[in-house]
């Protein structure tokens, strides 16, 4: 028996074990307990959890597209209340990236703190308690106007994203543990979903003639109050997440009581047996923090994969086109209501493709959809950075460049915009999968801040040019997923984690080996 200190690669004999009991118990034949699909109390808390919190981030990451110029001219006349004198296009250009950016810079806070909230409240309970930062932050933003006060604007911002940021590290793992395993990945597709609705409706209520005017953009951005007070009506009668009573609170009779809720049925003994394994497994894992991840050779990989990928997705350049595409599309030459409408164009399509994406992730693999995601980002930021160099003499290319905006996006949606995200927890067991996910979920939020105040300025000093630094990331991080990334369709964590074990004789032991030996007697 290896010692406790050892990593997880010299500890076969005692994992193996546990996860083979586990396997014999999910993949024993299909009986009566077999959950049958949605129940209406599983779609209840999928609607709570996703329209109240999901559909709240998507929300505010869109919320500032449409109203940039009023919010802009706000942000002028305020400061020329205060200093007697309007601000420089420099500095209004700096603050605007700030007011943008903050929202990163708050959910690094938030995503960073989310496991610490999801274990001390519970997943249901952590989304309800950070409905609390939601409501303080619609205050900053609602009120930001009648207190003449820009700061308060960023503020708000700041605070929206430490809502966002736990959400995000949260509402993810509260599907995957109330969902039937053969549903999880439809009922992660709803996550995904929600915030590009909530990303479509703030762009369409910002329009110039609904609420993205002078007087009603404060309205605006509070109407983020909402989802809130949906998920607090709704969300309140759902049970917590029965994994997380019984691997974190070692409540079973809980457990089971929430499982029979979510099922609607008393026929669940095999997803009991299959969480007493995990929680077995659980205590029998070495723990593992952040310098494992780095020192363990068999988590060295994996871990490089997972921070380049989180990096491809947002130095990919998609929230420059979200932040900014209104002004984009104006640049391109199109008029202030014809960039509107083309904004919430884009987002819809976004909104399909993510769709579309639910049903080819298992069907074509996760390596190929992020590799022909990456090549069709690259190829169509070359022609948008065309379009825009020779737009003033050919006023025909202004639709070649919303062409290529909407090819952009529907490559994106159909693989990085949710692989990074997932493949963390594929490509890690059980043990370093926390430390992973956390480090993971920092690096996207801090990509994002670094798109989001970046862009405006690169705009303003290489103007058509400031996608082609997108395109030079995207040239290289399609060369290392091609290199680095391997497939992960169909097999399990204990087989995908087996691709980087050092090539040693423990690693061409057999189950059956395993089974003759009495290691998995227990």
């Amino acid at each position: 028996m290896a010692d406790d200190t050892e990593p997880l690669l010299y500890d076969h004999s005692r994992s193996i074990s546990i996860r083979e009991v586990d396997y014999a118990i999910v993949k024993e034949p299909k009986s009566a307990d077999t959950p049958k699909g949605f129940t209406k109390q599983l779609i209840l808390a999928i609607a709570a959890c996703t329209l109240g919190s999901s559909f709240q981030f998507g929300y505010n990451l869109g919320v500032v597209n449409s109203p940039e110029v009023v919010m802009k001219s706000f942000y002028n006349e305020s400061y020329h209340r205060k200093e007697g004198k309007y601000i420089e296009d420099s500095l209004l250009t700096l603050l605007w990236a700030l007011t943008v950016a903050m929202y990163a810079v708050g959910g690094m806070i938030g995503g960073v703190s989310a496991g610490y909230w999801s274990n001390k409240f519970g997943r249901r309970g952590a989304l309800l308690r950070n409905n609390v930062i939601a409501v303080l932050a619609a205050g900053l933003l609602g009120f930001s106007k009648m207190a003449d006060s820009y700061e308060m604007l960023i503020a708000g911002r700041f605070v929206c994203g430490i809502n966002a940021g736990i959400n995000t590290g949260i509402v993810p793992l509260y599907l995957s543990e109330i969902a039937p395993i053969e549903l999880r990945g439809f009922a992660g597709t709803f996550n995904q979903l929600a915030i590009t609705i909530g990303i479509v409706i703030s762009q369409v209520l910002g329009l110039d003639y609904i609420l993205g005017t002078d007087d009603l953009w404060p309205l605006l951005l509070a109407l983020t109050l909402v989802p809130v007070i949906y998920q607090l009506c709704v969300l309140t009668f759902c049970c917590e997440s029965p994994r997380y009573l019984m691997l974190t609170k070692h409540d079973e009779q809980a457990a089971r009581k929430a499982l029979i809720w979510f099922r609607g049925s008393n026929e669940i003994h095999n997803e009991i047996e299959e969480m007493r394994s995990e929680a077995e497994e659980e205590t029998l894992s070495k723990k593992f923090s952040v310098g494992d991840l780095i020192r363990t050779p068999e988590l060295r990989t994996p871990f490089i994969i997972s921070i380049v990928l989180q990096l491809s997705q947002q130095f990919s350049g998609v929230n420059a086109v979200v932040y900014y595409s209104t002004n984009l599309f104006t640049s391109a030459g199109l008029s202030s209501n014809n960039a509107e409408y083309a904004t919430v164009g884009v987002s819809m399509v976004n909104v399909v493709m993510t769709l579309v994406s639910a049903f080819l992730m298992d069907r074509l693999g996760r390596r190929t959809l992020h590799l022909t995601g990456l090549g069709g980002m690259f190829i169509f930021t070359i022609i948008l950075t065309v379009a825009r160099i020779f737009q003033p003499s050919y006023h025909w290319l202004s639709f070649v460049c919303i062409s290529a905006v909407v090819l952009y996006i529907i490559t994106f949606a159909s693989g990085p915009g949710s692989i990074p995200w997932f493949i963390v927890a594929e490509l890690f067991t059980q043990g370093p999968r926390t430390a992973a996910v956390s480090v993971a979920v920092l690096v996207n939020w801090l990509s994002n801040f670094v798109v989001g105040f970046v862009f405006p300025i690169l705009q303003t000093s290489i103007n058509e040019y400031s996608f082609v630094p997108f395109a030079v990331m995207l040239a290289g991080f399609w060369l290392f997923t091609y290199i680095m990334l391997p497939e992960t369709k169909g097999k399990t964590v204990e087989e995908i984690s087996a691709l980087f074990l050092p090539k040693t004789p423990a690693r061409s032991i057999s189950i059956e080996r395993l089974t003759q030996s009495n290691l998995i007697n227990i």
